[in-house]
């Protein structure tokens, strides 16, 4: 075997079949000619954020007018990634890959990114089962119960999210620097699947994440031309699409779509992530701090204004516009579940009637509601041709217009409840996670936290007046500890690493300094 890489962990079976010598030549080379663009790219949302910090607010490009004026049109869409109603999305561990195909679903985003913890062993793992899965006619046997598991007939369109761009890979070193996650996640995924998605006349398809500005587009679009170029594909077999859930990149959409116009294919609309993007990025701005997470919905004017520029955008260069996550999980209690698929119909109603082409859900319990609406409530394949072309002018002050709605004690505790339960799960290589009805990814938590921290930076006070301070903080978070200590039982308690959770909970919430993902720090710790 090549040594192109140093590795941290010993490689087994799996990995070898992974890091052979000719998918280890492929990645070096994309390591070695694009790493050195990428890290230029950190430096300039490094020095966007500054900006940010000292007053500047974001917003359209007058550089790039043109392109937002100018008439073109993206890459004619595959029959394959036209009918997109309903996606359900997870993480890539084997018996959930399984059940997500098997939903009664169009697509499935399998997700190497925020509902899943990248454990070495995960990241390998999920790898070989998307291998599978794409090859057909996979199983699983679950060791504990003994249940058998397969995929059926006519399984569910598979698409795979990879690692955002800010994300190393720790256990995968080149010239002593960890590789991008994102480009280990990516070559892995395209080396061990194109020729057999080609041979099903489909394409390589992949969902980005996190990206902030058409740059950053760009050196995607550059990597799939690279890897088009080298395996001599044709240019738009691998093709794209781009979660817009940063602040920074409502305003980019238009040359987002422009600089990946041979491969795009659709934006979406990544609600929780871009309330996340709308703290961090506003940081410094004491006027614009969102209120409890929990009221924090898409009727906002700030949140249904995103949705409807994203459809405008998409529609008029011929791209879909998918809507964002159902995160509910349906109840056994009758009388409540009746309750959470009437909140999740309202909520994908208003996406349809927005003129989204799909939207996402996290558990396969509601597809059937979620149907009505996208598939019978919709003629078509999709809704590419609502334009919104009678819509007043979103502008600036309307994406950026402030959320209206209490800071309340009982919104912060969940808040701290919620994240200490998450962080623990996602230590403990879990990184989906139901908690109180509701299922989480890291993206719930990176809100609960730094809501905190923004009150706590701006000295905000609770609907009772109480000040919002580290103190105080302090004292939730134990008492908080401790009514998730008796949920979860003292044997759950201190066989998982809620203690750990509970340190980086603490040490990220109250530092001087933002933290800009809690996956960071979060990961020095993961094997």
């Amino acid at each position: 075997m090549n040594n192109l890489f140093n590795f941290s962990q010993p490689l087994d079976d799996n990995a070898k079949a992974l890091f052979n010598d000719e998918n280890q030549s492929f990645l070096a080379e994309l390591v070695d000619t694009f790493q050195p663009q990428l890290e230029s790219l950190l430096k300039k949302r490094q020095q966007r954020q500054a900006q940010f910090d000292e007053g500047q607010l974001p917003d359209f490009d007058s550089a790039t007018k043109d392109i937002r004026e100018g008439n073109w049109r993206i890459a004619e869409l595959p029959d394959d990634l036209k009918k997109r109603r309903l996606e359900i999305t997870g993480p890539v561990d084997r018996k959930m890959v399984i059940n997500a195909l098997n939903a009664n679903v169009d697509c499935y985003m399998a997700d190497f990114e925020d509902s899943q913890s990248p454990t070495w062993e995960g990241m390998v793992n999920g790898q070989i089962n998307l291998r599978d899965a794409n090859i057909g006619g996979m199983t699983y046997t679950d060791p504990d119960s003994g249940k058998h598991y397969q995929v059926g007939a006519n399984p569910a369109l598979l698409i795979a999210r990879v690692r955002g761009l800010h994300l190393p890979e720790k256990h995968v070193q080149r010239n002593g620097q960890a590789i991008p996650g994102a480009l280990m996640d990516f070559a892995l995924y395209f080396l061990l699947n194109y020729q057999q998605r080609l041979q099903q006349g489909s394409g390589v398809y992949y969902y980005l994440p996190k990206l902030e500005h058409s740059e950053e587009a760009k050196w995607w679009a550059d990597v799939f031309h690279f890897t088009e170029e080298k395996f001599s594909l044709k240019t738009s077999t691998i093709r794209a699409t781009i979660l817009i859930e940063t602040l920074p990149a409502v305003f980019q959409m238009h040359e987002i779509l422009h600089a990946m116009k041979d491969h795009i294919a659709a934006l979406n609309c990544g609600r929780w992530d871009y309330i996340f993007s709308y703290i961090k990025t506003l940081r410094e701005h004491p006027e614009r701090v969102l209120p409890d997470r929990q009221v924090v919905s898409m009727d906002k004017p700030f949140l249904n204004a995103y949705s409807r520029l994203l459809v405008k955008t998409c529609h008029q260069r011929g791209a879909l516009a998918m809507g964002g996550m159902a995160a509910f999980i349906p109840s056994k209690d009758p009388a409540e579940n009746e309750k959470i698929l009437a909140k999740v119909h309202a909520d994908k109603t208003m996406e349809r009637d927005n003129g989204h082409d799909g939207t996402w859900i996290a558990h396969p319990g509601l597809a059937d509601t979620v149907r009505e609406i996208f598939v019978d409530g919709i003629e078509g394949d999709n809704q590419l041709h609502v334009l919104r072309e009678n819509d007043t002018p979103i502008d600036q002050a309307l994406l950026l217009q402030p959320c209206d709605g209490e800071r309340t004690e009982a919104g912060m505790r969940t808040n701290i409840r919620v994240s200490l339960q998450y962080i623990a799960s996602w230590l403990n290589g879990k990184g989906c996670v139901p908690i109180y009805g509701l299922m989480e990814d890291a993206a719930t938590a990176e809100i609960s936290r730094t809501s905190i921290w923004q009150w706590i930076r701006h000295g905000k006070t609770l609907s009772d007046n109480t000040p919002v301070t580290k103190e105080l903080f302090r004292q939730y978070l134990q008492e908080e500890a401790d009514v998730v200590k008796k949920e979860v039982g003292e044997r759950r308690w201190n066989n998982e690493p809620f203690s750990q959770a509970l340190s980086l909970l603490e040490e990220i919430t109250t530092a001087d300094e933002l933290v800009d993902f809690l996956t960071l720090p979060g990961y020095q710790q993961l094997k």
